[in-house]
């Protein structure tokens, strides 16, 4: 499979280039240069299947050049056998839906279900080619804590996690400061997550840089991730008995890149009806997909911090898509969106983009009040983001089968649910360590030359 830039679609480059290097060097974002489709009988086939088994044949077309199906199949065993349950997700119904649970990976959240994968291709690629490379990520509080988990000891690999400084939650922060491993390396920039997210970006454009320290990237806009999330939107269709009522999904989203990936998934066939882009109030998203209105506000702090997102990374992927796949005038939007931090978007798009996703805005307020109605009603505790997910349906008039993606287990956020329901969520046994560990993180201004020296210091 051949891959191109967002804003330059002349260049055709293998998947293990764009894996490696995550951000394209003229700013864009990778895609396929063409799908492969499933049909109605390779569905049926699928639903036959355990989570990674589907897995594998999922992913490895968009691989193929990368690794061989055996190698592949060594990896994404290896990947998944750290998740508490065998088939990684689970479906749970709550009411008149169902939520599809993520968080059963060891850092408690979906990022856990690409990052493992990940981790481990990292570590074929370095011992195949006996490079060196430093991972730079940027995290809302939970791809941090997974990127950490995953990479952690293995050897020629650094990583480096920029997280907003007292802007994600204490639990959030612990499992990503409270580990041992000499390649990990935490710091905390005073500011919100668009500046670490920035920061990240600049350095990628910083072909000296970036290139004297062998930069990668693992944040969401990274290729690997998109297909890697793209297989539990199938085995969850899998699990549905009721295969004539439409299936819609409500994804709980800041960066616009799990959605994404359910929207890959329909493209390369699964036949999902509506993507609700469920946000809290930092409502970039909402904005845009109800009224055309992609202009970056000053980002708020909420219970749900993963979400305190204003510029969503991989909603460059659907503008290409809006523009025909035009790599020109994708490359103009993107500048006009840094230059003057808006993107109207004309009527004919809209009409695009509303054949697929629908959006929901839930302030403070709606929030506290989903998580303590599906406990009094279920005696379930959802998560923030996950109640995001859940309330977003209640304001959007749809029927079939309607999936939440629950996306972090609630105890990483005990402040909210004890607002919320009184009540203390304990962290399951065996990560309730992280509560006694000592923090390792420095905090670093936010100033790109002093970031770079920081991480300098350390290759």
């Amino acid at each position: 499979m051949d891959y191109v830039s967002t804003r330059n679609n002349s260049e055709s480059l293998k998947f293990k280039d764009i894996f490696i290097k995550g951000l394209a060097d003229d700013g864009g974002l990778f895609l396929p240069k063409s799908l492969h489709k499933y049909n109605q009988s390779d569905l049926l086939e699928f639903k036959k299947l355990e989570y990674n088994e589907l897995a594998k044949k999922i992913i490895y077309p968009f691989i193929g050049d990368f690794m061989s199906e055996n190698d592949l199949s060594r990896i994404i065993d290896k990947s998944y056998s750290v998740f508490r349950k065998k088939n990684v997700v689970n479906l749970v119904e709550i009411g008149d839906r169902s939520i599809l649970e993520l968080f059963h990976g060891p850092t408690l959240a979906f990022k856990d279900i690409a990052m493992q994968l990940l981790g481990n291709f990292y570590d074929y690629y370095l011992n195949n080619e006996n490079e060196k490379i430093n991972i730079v990520v940027a995290t809302s509080g939970d791809t941090g804590a997974a990127a950490i988990d995953a990479i952690k000891g293995k050897k020629n690999v650094n990583i480096f996690v920029l997280h907003p400084n007292n802007r994600i939650s204490p639990i959030q922060r612990r499992l990503m400061t409270t580990g041992k491993d000499n390649n990990v390396f935490n710091i905390a920039i005073e500011g919100n997550f668009d500046d670490c997210q920035n920061l990240v970006k600049a350095m990628f454009a910083d072909k000296t840089f970036s290139s004297d320290i062998k930069m990668s990237g693992v944040n969401s806009i990274n290729w690997a991730r998109i297909i890697a999330q793209c297989v539990y939107y199938f085995y969850c269709f899998s699990l549905i008995e009721d295969n004539k009522a439409p299936v819609n999904f409500s994804v709980p989203t800041g960066n616009f890149g799990d959605v994404y990936a359910g929207y890959l998934a329909k493209k390369i066939g699964l036949p999902i009806n509506k993507f609700i882009v469920a946000t809290n109030q930092n409502d970039i998203l909402y904005r845009a997909i109800t009224k055309g209105d992609y202009h970056v506000e000053d980002v708020l702090e909420t219970i749900s911090p993963s979400m305190d997102i204003q510029i969503a990374s991989n909603f460059e992927r659907l503008i290409y898509d809006l523009n025909d796949q035009n790599d020109l005038r994708t490359a103009d939007v993107m500048k006009n969106i840094k230059e003057k931090g808006k993107y109207e978007i004309n009527k004919e798009n809209l009409d695009k983009i509303n054949l697929n996703f629908l959006s929901s805005r839930l302030d403070e307020n709606e929030v506290l009040n989903v998580i303590k109605t599906i406990y009094q009603k279920f005696d379930i505790v959802l998560d923030p983001h996950s109640a995001i997910g859940y309330g977003a349906f209640d304001k959007v008039n749809i029927k079939g089968n309607n999936i939440v993606l629950a996306t972090a287990h609630p105890c990483k956020f005990p402040e909210a649910i004890e607002k919320a329901i009184n009540l203390k969520v304990e962290l399951p046994k065996e990560i309730a360590f992280v509560l006694n560990e000592k923090e390792n993180y420095d905090i670093v201004e936010n100033n790109l030359n002093s970031i770079k020296q920081h991480i300098k210091e350390r290759v």
